[in-house]
């Protein structure tokens, strides 16, 4: 059981009086508290790819969260030792960050990350509520409980944005505590379940955190950039069958790629040789010296800062930096006062030890366009630093700044580009080489509608950092779509294929829908259903309108449908399905569904402009004006006024779309 973001020096287990975690302390009573614990990465991605592999970021080809893959036939994997001896396997996952493209999908014979996002998805569609993951989870167990299993179930309530429940948004004057009481009730549940089932006595559980959060501690409000101990000390609790030495704390360092040789250990599989981990049961029965190896590569790859590596023994941490500091972690856990000076030959004795670590700054896979923004949407920065090559900035020196690009992505959230776009440009101009801070420029320019500035932005962001044009070229081929320019479209389209096919094929869909080939688009369309295994909705929906084109209406609906079963309703779904229904005369659920549109999306202008038709089908003339009223009300913009005038227009209303027009170009004169 993983909990995301979870400080272990805010759990009571831990000597803290901040939260009531009564599911944690009975994992703890029940088990082996390991007091000093540390993860390798404080980024979601790469630390559980150490968990899973058994093997550092360097040595597993796991760094950041975006740009890379788990390479899981180059290597041995916990799931996979365990399936070779005769366990089923399974996860629920609550972040789009472990979604199973990541490689970790392929890792499990049951793996399920249903989120849905899309282009225009909201933080809160990006991860999941864990009763929600619970749920999934327990499903599976049901369906193999007869033979061993394996389950690994990610908790992600701790992460920001912090938005507990009640009763805990109450009781609770920080957030970030208020979560953990949060996911503290889930797991309560979630060992119910078990105790149901009769599994939780007779199974080996280990609860653990990916990495912690930095709640400003040293000035990073959330994780990734530093690496003082507040993002790296986590909780690990291994509760053994039969609550074998329950109640014991182990003192010795312990870390996260001790978690496979554990289990594989304790159920008699294979573990791999030369892994840098060892069995968490053994070391609470032998003590040992341990110092653990610690990285950011985050200010690196995205920032153009320097990277962060670090070793952290029983006495001391060292971090490796363009300011090296050591810290006596025994008297001074909070990491106030750097002691290198006092205790250079300590500090030597470490950095040299560092300087034998291979630091494997192999190029990142590119990211594609659409896991850029959605890990922008989640607080991640999500491109790749320009190249620099004078001397690194310590991140530590400039995480200000850091914490001023954040709001950007807080501003967009709250839907105030314009806010947004002047804070880019102010961030720029004294860090112009932060290229993310570009690309999240341009997408608020192009949400405001400014597609030219935004094309401009997009290239300026490629000259700086020319790795960047395949990452974003699916971002520039839709503006060149938006401007009407089809063949510069196409050639982008085909530049973004090998990273983001699904995408790519969407857009090639796009520009043969504007040419009305509704052959080639329906081939697009197909591409792009088939190029995952879980088809984005976008693609079905496409699908589904190029059928209806050609007059294929039974297979279109077919295809709507199994869109509309998805969790959560996107835009334009509706509205498509409506249009089908309406074709096929069953005009009462066509309505339905154009109101249903209307309501889920009161901007979106589709389900509007379709009702507008089918009350003129009808002869329902008089309902035609207040529904496109409705329209402009919901998003009074100049483009949406002179929509509603062609729609007037084209359905023989002239005075009707003057009227719109002149309000319109009014309002366009105002701004």
């Amino acid at each position: 059981i993983s909990i995301d973001t979870l400080r272990a020096d805010h759990l009571s287990v831990y000597g803290a009086k901040l939260v009531d975690t009564p599911a944690i302390d009975r994992l703890a009573a029940d088990g082996i508290v390991f007091e000093n614990a540390y993860a390798h990465v404080p980024l979601t991605f790469p630390s559980h790819a150490t968990i899973m592999t058994g093997k550092l970021p360097f040595e597993n080809g796991v760094r950041s969260n975006i740009g890379y893959k788990l390479d899981v036939n180059a290597q041995p994997t916990l799931p996979r030792l365990l399936s070779q001896h005769g366990y089923a396997t399974g996860a629920a996952v609550s972040a789009y960050v472990l979604r199973r493209d990541t490689g970790m999908g392929s890792l499990f014979d049951f793996y399920d990350d249903a989120m849905e996002v899309w282009e225009s998805a909201t933080l809160g569609a990006l991860q999941r509520r864990g009763d929600e993951t619970v749920h999934a989870a327990l499903g599976w167990v049901d369906r193999v409980e007869k033979r061993p299993f394996f389950l690994f179930l990610h908790l992600f309530e701790p992460h920001t944005p912090y938005e507990p429940v009640e009763p805990f948004r109450s009781k609770y004057a920080n957030p970030y505590d208020g979560e953990i009481a949060t996911v503290d009730a889930i797991l309560g549940r979630f060992l119910a379940e078990l105790d149901k089932r009769g599994l939780y006595d007779r199974s080996l559980i280990i609860l653990d955190s990916d990495h912690g959060e930095g709640l400003g501690d040293h000035g990073e409000a959330e994780h990734g950039v530093l690496l003082y101990r507040e993002v790296l000390h986590v909780p690990l609790i291994v509760k053994l069958p039969g609550r074998r030495l329950a109640g014991r704390r182990v003192p010795e360092v312990a870390q996260l790629v001790d978690i496979l040789p554990t289990i594989t250990t304790a159920v008699g599989a294979k573990t791999p040789a030369g892994l840098p981990g060892v069995s968490l049961i053994d070391l609470a029965e032998r003590r040992r010296q341990r110092t653990v190896y610690s990285e950011t590569l985050y200010p690196r790859l995205h920032l153009g800062w320097s990277q962060l590596r670090s070793l952290t023994d029983a006495r001391e941490h060292y971090i490796e930096s363009p300011a090296p500091e050591l810290f006596d972690v025994i008297n001074d856990p909070a990491e106030k006062r750097n002691i290198r000076e006092q205790r250079r030959r300590d500090a030597l004795s470490l950095a040299g030890q560092l300087s034998t670590v291979p630091l494997n700054l192999q190029p990142q896979h590119g990211a594609n366009a659409e896991e850029m923004a959605r890990l922008s949407a989640l607080g991640y920065l999500s491109g790749a630093a320009s190249h620099n090559s004078g001397p690194l900035k310590n991140p530590r020196d400039h995480i200000q700044v850091l914490a001023q690009v954040q709001q950007t992505f807080v501003l967009n959230q709250q839907g105030r580009y314009r806010e947004s776009i002047e804070l880019c440009r102010q961030i720029l101009r004294d860090n112009p080489d932060l290229v993310d801070v570009f690309t999240q420029m341009a997408g608020d320019l192009r949400r405001l509608g400014q597609l030219h500035e935004a094309l401009g932005t997009y290239k300026e962001a490629i000259r700086r950092s020319p790795q960047l044009v395949d990452s974003i070229a699916t971002e520039i081929a839709k503006l060149d779509l938006d401007l009407g320019d089809l063949k510069a479209a196409e050639l982008n389209a085909q530049q973004a294929m090998k990273l983001d096919p699904a995408d790519a094929h969407l857009i090639l869909g796009a520009i043969a829908e504007k040419r009305t080939d509704w052959a080639t688009a329906e081939r697009e369309a197909r591409l792009a259903v088939a190029a995952e295994e879980r088809p984005r909705v976008p693609a079905l929906i496409m699908l589904a309108r190029v059928l209806t084109e050609q007059q294929k209406f039974d297979e279109a609906l077919s295809v709507i449908d199994r869109a509309a079963t998805r969790a959560h309703p996107v835009p334009t779904l509706a509205a498509t399905r409506g249009d089908i229904l309406a074709r096929l005369g069953r005009n009462r659920e066509a309505e339905t569904a154009f109101r249903e549109e209307m309501q889920r999306f009161p901007t979106a202008t589709d389900g509007y402009v379709s009702l507008a038709l089918l009350l003129a089908s009808e002869h329902r003339f008089g309902e035609i004006e207040p529904t496109l009223e409705a329209m402009v009300k919901a998003s009074p913009k100049p483009a949406t006024y002179f929509l509603a005038a062609r729609e007037m227009k084209d359905l023989g209303n002239d005075a009707g779309a003057r009227a719109f027009r002149t309000r319109g170009e009014r309002l366009a004169a105002a701004r």
